[in-house]
C-alpha cells in the first residue's frame, strides 16, 4: 500500500510540475504575453490587481510570474525544496484565483471551488507528504549533512 500511494504521490507531484513548467516556458517563449489584461479584469481586490498592472510595476510582475512558474515545475520535476516549491504554487495560484472570484461564484461555471482550489489542495497535499521525499533530490540531500538542519526540513 505504502508504495502505491508513493507512486500516486509521485505523478502527482509530476504531473503539477509539468503544469507549471509548461505554463512558465510559454509565456517565456511568447514577447506579446503579460499578465496586465488578466489582472485588470479582476473582480475581487480590483484595487490591487490594477496596481500589480500598472506600467509601473507590470514588468516585474511578468517575470515573477514567467520565471516563478519555471522555477516551480523545474524543483518540482526534480523533486528539490518540493515544500517551498509547493508553497510558492500555491501561493500564485491564490493570486489567480481572487480576480475571476466574484463571491461565490469562481468565472461563469465554478461556485467557490474551481481548478486553483483543487490545485492549491494538491500542493497542501505535496507539502505535508513530503512529496520530494520520494525520488527527488530532496531524499538524496536529507542523507547529506544539510538534511540535519531546520532550514532543510522546512524547504524539503
Amino acid at each position: 500500500m505504502k508504495k502505491s500511494i508513493n507512486i500516486a504521490t509521485l505523478l502527482l507531484r509530476l504531473s503539477m510540475a509539468w503544469y507549471f513548467l509548461y505554463a512558465g516556458i510559454s509565456k517565456l517563449i511568447n514577447p506579446l504575453w503579460s499578465a496586465a489584461g488578466y489582472l485588470n479584469s479582476s473582480k475581487t481586490f480590483p484595487e490591487f490587481y490594477a496596481w500589480l498592472a500598472s506600467p509601473e510595476n507590470i514588468e516585474w510582475v511578468n517575470f515573477l510570474n514567467e520565471w516563478g512558474l519555471t522555477l516551480v515545475g523545474i524543483l518540482l520535476a526534480l523533486g528539490l525544496f518540493t515544500r517551498a516549491a509547493s508553497f510558492a504554487g500555491a501561493l500564485m495560484l491564490l493570486l489567480y484565483y481572487f480576480p475571476i472570484l466574484s463571491f461565490p461564484y469562481v468565472g461563469e461555471h465554478f461556485y467557490i471551488v474551481d481548478s486553483h482550489v483543487r490545485e492549491i489542495l494538491v500542493f497542501v497535499y505535496l507539502i505535508v507528504v513530503r512529496a520530494g521525499m520520494y525520488v527527488g533530490l530532496d531524499e538524496l540531500l536529507q542523507k547529506s549533512r544539510l538534511g540535519s538542519t531546520a532550514f532543510f526540513r522546512w524547504i524539503a
